[in-house]
């Protein structure tokens, strides 16, 4: 069980200032009457401290670290902090200058955390499983090769959509539509809503277009051919497995969600305004 008004900085040294940042946060939590544990790491962690004891992460970085943080908060529903030390930080909502007001809200209990879906993922080569995970962002299935496609089968609810002959299949949550997905030309989703995205990567067809489907539904996608390219999977930007021709990659909805302390309001809203420029027509 988590101790009460403990809470675990996350921070990750590769951002610049990230070690000054945790110290500042750290004191400022302590004034506050929290136990405050800084765990300071470059690329990942190498000792893992029990986080069942914890009742709040608070992740200093980007949306980088605040994914990495999930996999440990996500499975235990500690609610997450995120501060972004980044420059685009789109899930990362808050600031240095911001974050002890959205902390003051949450504590006092006006600010309820963002629940957010998280995804599960199995790959199975035969009956081997090869990786199983969980992400925030999205599961990708992509070629090895930059230069050449794969073809991948994509079954909805157990029954064949479709083969794809494309650069891979990204599939994502809400919480990631702005990421991989939106720069694939998917769509933008509200981040609280029950839905995934499946959208092919640079397809060889103008007729595959993004799906957007209910989070209940089970998704898996069989390697069918890779033109001796090999294929990835991909979790939240990182590989977790090779994968070759039959393999199978099962996604679903995780049972558990993560949940993050971010402003409340319109603040999806005013992201994708301020820092993915869409402000619509300033002349009208």
């Amino acid at each position: 069980m988590s101790e009460s008004k403990s809470t675990l900085i996350f921070a990750n040294l590769n951002k610049d200032d990230a070690g000054h940042a945790a110290q500042i946060v750290q004191a400022e939590l302590e004034q506050k009457g929290w136990h405050a544990e800084i765990l300071a790491f470059r690329g990942s962690i190498s000792e893992y401290p029990d986080f069942d004891r914890y009742s709040l992460i608070i992740s200093l970085g980007g949306d980088g670290t605040l994914l990495y943080a999930a996999r440990f908060a996500g499975p235990r529903s500690i609610p997450i902090l995120p501060i972004n030390l980044g420059t685009l930080g789109f899930i990362a909502a808050n600031k240095m200058d911001t974050w002890a007001l959205t902390f003051e809200h949450w504590q006092s209990g006006d600010l309820k955390p963002s629940k957010r879906l998280m995804l599960q993922s199995c790959a199975y080569r035969g009956k081997n499983i090869l990786h199983r995970g969980i992400a925030l962002n999205d599961i990708v299935v992509s070629s090895e090769s930059g230069a050449r496609m794969i073809r991948m089968c994509l079954s909805i609810n157990r029954e064949c959509f479709g083969y794809y002959r494309a650069d891979g299949l990204i599939v994502s949550t809400p919480t990631g539509s702005t990421a991989y997905n939106l720069a694939a030309g998917g769509p933008a989703l509200h981040p609280e809503i029950s839905a995934l995205i499946i959208n092919p990567i640079c397809p060889f067809t103008l007729a595959s277009r993004p799906l957007v489907i209910p989070a209940s539904n089970y998704i898996d996608i069989e390697i069918d051919e890779t033109k001796k390219a090999g294929a990835l999977l991909i979790a939240d930007g990182h590989i977790v497995a090779n994968l070759e021709k039959g393999d199978v990659v099962q996604i679903r909805e995780y049972e558990k969600s993560a949940f993050l302390v971010v402003p409340s309001g319109n603040a999806f809203f005013s992201a994708l305004r301020t820092k993915l420029g869409w402000s619509g027509d300033n002349d009208a």
